[in-house]
């Protein structure tokens, strides 16, 4: 441990130097942020979707501008250790009354993994525990939230005041209206409930935008019940603004912040205020995630892995191989007790895969980049991952060994005498359980049911993992993404009931694809061929021989039959392709069609 001395001017300057990088990040960040409510204002889709994509990169712009900044006027790469640690006790000291400190902590870190040797990974020199407490900031502008005290007979009025105070430039179709169905979808919440003291509607200060909404985010206190909810406000055809729904409670919170939707746009002054506000909406919902939301995914990564090494603290269960059929692209692991996966790339593929390392990984780039409409999960990703080789089951470390050789290291890298197994490059995924295993299931009690009502509740799993599988892939039909690899077995069923698609080495854009009806043959011998008697092209796709690989069980192919059968059809897939080609975008909405209000002129799900 280096003395506590704070007298090198070169080390406050290298701390204020970062220190302005880093506020520098913010300020563009947030100011892209609060953009969005003009693009929301004017209808500006495509803007508010490539804006959600370009501020995904400020961060590691950001981080190499501070780098190559401290390196040109500090040559900081060549600055001894015992400077170094007081860089990070000047830090501190420019963090106090700082707005941003977690977040400013980790830009720290950022930046310094880069210039210093990883064998200095310590607490004396980066923040691998975080110094400043985000308890209690206060902003200096507009409060983190608004508390409302509307009485019985003035609910109404108070939502129409709390839609104004949100100042959208532009008017509601009927304002009133919308604020009389959301009071009366409240009350009816608290039916023969008395309205306490205290009872009061509190909403985060800034609207949450994403794609072509923009949501109130709020909960409704009443004695000691605390309710969440929120508003998704819309345009109608003629450009006017309504509230299309009220959803209640944790669930609904959960559906709307899902690890499988693209991250808000919000304007936060302290992201930690908003950050706890919204943990109180959704208690089981991990710090790191709500982060992750909030489009701030390094601090959401930051959260994630200190997480992580304190559940290895406390747990003694071993890293397995996953449970399912094995990928032919990445291979998968977990630990029983953590509710993540972990994917590693293989370094050589069959030969039907044709694809390589840096192709998987942009496509895995593609997904973070776009709008996941709920069906897509959002990965960490992270290098040079350390982990308690004895942690590892023996046939996992062959596995690793065998197929991604290239990508494992073991070593006792800290000096400390613990061997660790390292892995050069990691994608990390929420566990889901895969759809094949779900349906299986429901099969495997079909074929021997303990009794009707258990076969019933069977043939319910089975036709709703049907239809959720059939609409995740329409889902991501109307935001231009062809899954490719269509198996059961790459979709997974979330804790909400929700099917969501993890495996991203084939997926495409939808305008890149050609579909096509397979030609009629030419003769009986090529009817009677196992052999393709056409040409194929590269980006072809015959939606109707999706079929033998799908639908071999009969309980299936009814519900997919029933539900879903135009995904067989190529000018399904065509006139969508000729959709987004005209610049249309379809809505594809964080809740159910009953629970929206009925409206004239209103957008509809696809």
């Amino acid at each position: 441990m280096f003395p506590q001395r704070l007298d090198s001017p070169l080390a406050y300057d290298i701390a204020k130097a970062m220190i302005d990088g880093f506020n520098r990040h913010y300020t563009l960040f947030r100011a892209e942020s609060a953009r969005a409510k003009h693009r929301f204002e004017t209808a500006d889709w495509h803007g508010q979707q490539r804006a959600q994509r370009e501020r995904i990169e400020f961060y590691d712009l950001r981080v190499n501008e501070a780098v190559a900044r401290l390196e040109k006027e500090f040559k900081a790469g060549d600055q001894p250790m015992e400077v170094w640690h007081q860089v990070k006790l000047h830090f501190i000291g420019l963090l106090v009354d700082h707005h941003q400190p977690e977040l400013a902590e980790s830009f720290f870190n950022s930046v310094t993994t880069k210039i210093l040797h990883r064998a200095y990974f310590q607490n004396d020199f980066i923040f691998v525990r975080p110094a400043i407490s985000t308890e209690y900031i206060e902003p200096r502008g507009a409060p983190t939230y608004r508390p409302y005290y509307p009485s019985h007979d003035t609910l109404a009025d108070t939502i129409e005041q709390m839609l104004d105070d949100y100042g959208l430039q532009g008017s509601f179709a009927n304002k009133r209206r919308d604020a009389e169905r959301v009071a009366h979808a409240i009350m009816g919440r608290f039916h023969q409930v008395k309205l306490r003291a205290n009872f009061q509607l509190q909403v985060l200060s800034g609207l949450f935008y994403r794609n072509k909404g923009a949501y109130v985010v709020g909960k409704i206190m009443n004695g000691f019940v605390e309710l969440p909810f929120s508003l998704p406000i819309l345009h109608d055809s003629h450009g006017k603004f309504y509230v299309d729904a009220v959803l209640f409670g944790e669930d609904d919170l959960q559906m709307l912040f899902s690890f499988a939707r693209a991250y808000f746009m919000v304007d936060m002054e302290v992201p930690s205020a908003c950050v706890q506000f919204l943990r109180s909406l959704m208690p089981r919902k991990p710090r790191a995630e709500i982060y992750n939301a909030l489009g701030l995914a390094k601090q959401g990564k930051t959260l994630f892995y200190r997480d992580f090494l304190s559940h290895l603290n406390y747990s003694s269960d071993r890293f397995r191989i996953a449970p399912g059929i094995k990928g032919m692209v990445m291979l998968v692991f977990d630990l029983p007790s953590f509710p993540f996966v972990f994917k590693v790339i293989k370094d050589f593929y069959p030969p039907q895969k044709d694809t390589t390392r840096e192709q998987i990984k942009g496509k895995y780039m593609l997904v973070k980049q776009h709008d996941r409409v709920g069906r897509m999960a959002d990965t960490l990703e992270y290098s040079d991952v350390g982990f308690p080789l004895d942690r590892f089951e023996p046939e996992l470390i062959e596995e690793i060994r065998k197929f991604a050789p290239s990508q494992l290291e073991i070593s006792d890298r800290d000096g400390n005498g613990e061997m660790e197994l390292v892995l050069k490059h990691v994608y990390i995924e929420r566990r889901m359980i895969p759809l094949n295993i779900f349906l299986q299931e429901a099969f495997d009690i079909l074929a021997n049911p303990e009794s009707p009502a258990h076969a019933k509740r069977a043939n319910e799993q089975l036709e709703h993992a049907v239809i959720e599988y059939g609409n995740a892939i329409k889902d991501m039909v109307a935001a231009n993404i062809f899954p490719g690899d269509m198996l059961w077995k790459n979709f997974g069923v979330t804790r909400g009931g929700k099917v969501v698609f993890y495996d991203y080495d084939e997926i495409e854009y939808i305008t890149d694809c050609q579909f096509r009806k397979v030609p009629a043959a030419r003769n009986e011998e090529d009817e009677m061929s196992g052999e393709v008697w056409y040409s194929v092209g590269p980006k072809d796709v015959f939606p109707e021989t999706f079929s033998p690989f799908l639908l071999g069980n009969d309980a299936v192919r009814e519900a997919f039959m029933a539900h879903h059968a135009d995904l067989l059809d190529a000018a399904f897939w065509q006139h969508h392709k000729e959709r987004i080609q005209a610049g249309q975008m379809l809505d594809v909405f964080p809740y159910e069609e009953s629970q929206r209000f009925q409206h004239e002129g209103h957008a509809t799900h696809f």
